[in-house]
């Protein structure tokens, strides 16, 4: 059955494990969301320590970049910075967000990043600054239960020259096949998670680590057809441990 995380109504300890899906409002409430993750984290996958980790793109790309792994270059810009827009196409987006939700692309020397970029600063967030990557493969490789399970091709369609009201951005999707290489830098990213979790997706932009999902990501089950066995599998094997 399922719940909605905020609800008041909910006696959460009758359940005997809480599986975090679908709470696509937790970036905008990510502490009230945390604080309800860490009350119960005797029986909450992802757990509340991988949950912390993930909630942060600043932390863990942070984290990544110094361990060696390979990432998107990224720059931030904290409020009271001064934000010079890049002389090549750039995206703007906040380091905690989810969705692609006040996300936008930018040509060269933009100005009105700095409309964006003021937004998500003057609220007491980190605004992130990336290329815009074009003509690169943009992929995601699925994990379940710490091993990996599938991957395809996705990109997010970003809205140009401002941020949009979306809930989350539409999606192309396709088939593809991981190689190695893609395992390895994605692999290199899941060492530096926490504890063991249940799920994880991993984007890749040309091979980079784009983002790390690991607080609740799509997990595009259809795209293999033994993952949502594998899923309830896993699921099943925490509701038989101690």
């Amino acid at each position: 059955m399922w719940e909605v995380w905020d609800d008041p109504a909910v006696e959460w300890d009758r359940f005997e494990l809480v599986v975090v899906r679908s709470a696509w409002d937790w970036a905008e409430r990510r502490r009230e969301f945390l604080g309800w993750a860490e009350a119960r984290a005797a029986r909450i996958e992802n757990p509340p320590p991988v949950l912390r980790f993930g909630v942060d793109k600043e932390r863990y790309l942070g984290a990544l970049a110094d361990a060696g792994v390979p990432i998107v270059p990224t720059a931030f810009v904290w409020a009271g910075e001064t934000f010079e827009p890049p002389g090549e196409a750039f995206v703007v987006k906040p380091a905690i967000s989810a969705g692609g939700r006040r996300s936008a692309r930018f040509e060269a020397g933009d100005t009105a990043a700095l409309g964006l970029v003021e937004a998500i600063t003057s609220a007491g967030e980190t605004a992130m600054v990336q290329p815009l990557v074009t003509g690169a493969p943009e992929t995601s490789l699925v994990y379940v239960d710490g091993a990996f399970s599938h991957s395809l091709a996705r990109r997010a369609s970003l809205p140009s020259g401002r941020a949009e009201e979306v809930l989350y951005l539409d999606e192309e999707l396709g088939p593809h096949q991981a190689d190695a290489q893609e395992r390895r830098v994605a692999g290199a990213a899941l060492a530096l998670v926490p504890e063991p979790w249940l799920y994880a997706r991993v984007d890749l932009l040309g091979g980079l680590v784009l983002e790390l999902e690991v607080v609740e990501p799509s997990l595009y089950l259809s795209f293999s057809p033994s993952a949502a066995d594998t899923l309830a599998a896993a699921v099943a094997d925490r509701l038989e441990r101690p």
